[in-house]
């Protein structure tokens, strides 16, 4: 069962419904799933080794399996284009392991609630807690961590900085990725918070 950072709409938990089973065949886990509006719709299907490391060739290869499936199940009444991607380096954050891998990074947070009289959250992820997110802000000069409950997050990302590009560059190298897109031009691209930084590996139909 897909939760809403996963998949947000009604047509995308039903499109995860179908997309899950055959990307987890292809031995990959769906990070994110995203039917986008527009003259012609894209839907967008981010996804990623259980361990990391997706490339472009993977993409392909999921494209290819769930374009299949879709045909079949034909869950989409009008045309649309395909489009998936890995998560890249300021990734969303969707399952709850990812908040406990990714324990010492900037995250930015939203509540589909007011918490304490707010529903956006910016801080460091000190782990997890049961089905409780961890997290270290700042408030009046001091650091406190409090906890959201897993199940009031209605999205969340990584923050792109330069300890997290260091660190995802250090994760390809051991893994014996070939980076192509991504040099120390990505360094660079750091400008404000707000930036959404390097894209990952995509395939697109």
């Amino acid at each position: 069962m897909s939760n809403d950072l996963i998949a947000k709409t009604a047509i995308d938990r039903r499109l995860a419904e179908i997309i899950t089973p055959v990307i987890e065949d292809l031995g990959f886990e769906l990070v994110r799933v995203r039917l986008q509006g527009g003259k012609t719709a894209t839907l967008q299907i981010m996804a990623d080794r259980p361990d990391g490391g997706i490339n472009v060739d993977d993409c392909g290869d999921i494209s290819v399996a769930v374009s299949a499936t879709l045909d079949v199940e034909d869950p989409i009444e009008d045309a649309y284009h395909l489009e998936v991607s890995s998560p890249g380096i300021d990734r969303p954050l969707t399952r709850i392991k990812d908040f406990d891998a990714f324990e010492g990074y900037e995250v930015k947070l939203e509540t589909n609630q007011q918490i304490d009289g707010r529903k956006r959250w910016k801080g460091v992820l000190a782990g997890i807690e049961g089905d409780e997110i961890l997290l270290n802000i700042e408030e009046g000069g001091e650091t406190q961590t409090i906890g959201l409950n897993f199940d009031w997050l209605s999205d969340a990302k990584l923050v792109l900085t330069d300890e997290l590009i260091r660190e995802m560059l250090r994760q390809k190298k051991e893994a014996g990725i070939e980076i192509d897109n991504l040099d120390e031009s990505a360094f660079d691209a750091i400008e404000t918070e707000d930036n959404e930084g390097a894209d990952g590996a995509n395939a697109k139909e």
